[in-house]
C-alpha cells in the first residue's frame, strides 16, 4: 500500500497550489517600487513557491510538456495571480501583458528592480 501512495503522488498533478486562497497570508509584503522591499518580497515569494512545488514557474525551468498542457497553464496562471495580488497598482500595470507567463513577469520585476538598484 505504501508503494501505491508514492506512485499516485508522482502521477497525480500537484494539488498544493490550488489550496492557496489568500497568498497575502504567506507573502505579507506588498511589493512597492518606493519602499525598497524587493529583496524581502522576493525571498518570501520564492520560499512560498518552493513550498508549493511551483518554483519552476518563476525561474523558467518549468515548461508545458505539450501544446495544450492545461495543467501547466493552470498552475502558471495561479502563480501569475499570486504575483499580481502582491504588487502595488503601478507595478501591476507595468507588467501586465497578454499571453505572458509567470516567468516573464518574474523576470520583468527582476529587471525593473535590479536596474533601479544599480542606478
Amino acid at each position: 500500500m505504501a508503494g501505491d501512495e508514492s506512485t499516485d503522488s508522482k502521477t497525480s498533478p500537484n494539488q498544493k497550489p490550488y489550496g492557496v486562497v489568500n497568498i497575502k497570508t504567506h507573502v505579507a509584503i506588498i511589493l512597492d517600487f518606493n519602499e525598497l522591499n524587493y529583496d524581502a518580497w522576493r525571498e518570501l515569494f520564492e520560499t512560498h513557491c518552493r513550498g508549493y512545488q511551483v518554483l519552476g514557474f518563476l525561474d523558467g525551468t518549468s515548461h508545458p510538456t505539450f501544446d495544450k498542457d492545461e495543467e501547466w497553464y493552470t498552475l502558471d496562471s495561479i502563480v501569475k495571480s499570486w504575483i499580481y495580488v502582491t504588487l502595488t497598482q503601478p507595478l501591476l500595470t507595468s507588467i501586465v501583458k497578454k499571453n505572458s507567463t509567470a516567468h516573464s513577469k518574474w523576470q520583468s520585476l527582476e529587471d525593473l528592480f535590479r536596474e533601479n538598484k544599480d542606478t
